[in-house]
């Protein structure tokens, strides 16, 4: 997929089963990546079993290979945790990249609140999930020479804490990923299941602000968060189906359609 889409090197998540929460997990998966014809790197997770309750041994992971640290797809709600994976990253001088979203504002995953929810008779993920979980890492990666990433941001709030954020600490970044600076929450009512993602698809607002974000440099990362499911599994009741949409193969095409032609970025 990443080599149909032009990409020559590639970093994995370690959202895998089982999780890359072990060296010699992420041995074995560095060492079959070897056989592809593409650089393919990967990162470890910041917790065991992306459960949020004990770190893994990040300088064994390093020292294996990882290219860096997420729970992708899970956020890091133990906020003393994750000032000591803070640390323990910016000693070894790699990344964290961390998904934002505070369940305690999400009734039902993959779809905001507001029209589009409803529609389904869902109350759905509150934009205060993501805005919560930003402002509060952005203020604990403050007292840390920590590498931080805010994976695929989707607020207009969000893109603005990580603006002001960067004023002061330049170890501050952001992604965006394709599906969001091209689609707005509308999609749900006509793709349903395909357009559930996380974090969701958001207003037209927040997707200009995503643009803006990244004509100015807010946004320094184009990331596709590539989560391909089966339409066997997309197929399910909105509720029960996955989360997550592809990217590789289109990242590019959607780029240069919608940022390049928009004037927003160029070549």
């Amino acid at each position: 997929a990443a080599a149909a889409g032009g990409f020559t090197s590639v970093v994995m998540m370690a959202n895998t089963a089982p999780a890359l929460d072990e060296p010699d997990t992420l041995r074995d998966v560095l060492r079959r990546a070897t056989d592809e014809k593409i650089h393919v790197y990967s990162c470890a997770t910041v917790t065991k079993g992306m459960n949020g309750k004990e770190l893994c041994d990040l300088k064994a992971l390093h020292d294996v290979g990882a290219a860096g640290f997420t729970d992708h797809g899970k956020p890091i709600m133990d906020a003393a945790l994750l000032e000591e994976a803070f640390r323990m990253a910016a000693s070894l001088n790699v990344p964290v990249s961390l998904h934002e979203e505070d369940p305690a504002f999400i009734s039902e995953n993959g779809v905001n609140t507001g029209k589009a929810a409803a529609a389904l008779g869902l109350t759905g993920a509150d934009r205060r999930a993501e805005i919560v979980m930003i402002e509060r890492d952005l203020e604990i990666a403050s007292k840390y020479n920590v590498k931080l990433n805010i994976q695929h941001i989707s607020t207009a709030e969000g893109v603005e804490a990580v603006r002001c954020a960067k004023r002061n600490n330049p170890n501050i970044h952001a992604e965006a990923t394709p599906h969001h600076f091209t689609l707005t929450d509308s999609a749900v009512s006509t793709y349903g299941t395909l357009a559930k993602m996380n974090p969701p698809l958001r207003s037209e607002a927040d997707r200009e602000a995503i643009w803006e974000g990244l004509s100015d440099g807010t946004i320094d990362l184009i990331a596709t968060d590539h989560a391909p499911h089966s339409l066997e599994e997309k197929s399910s009741e909105f509720k029960k189906a996955p989360s997550g949409i592809i990217g590789l193969e289109t990242s590019f095409l959607l780029a240069y359609s919608v940022l390049v032609k928009k004037d927003i970025l160029d070549y």
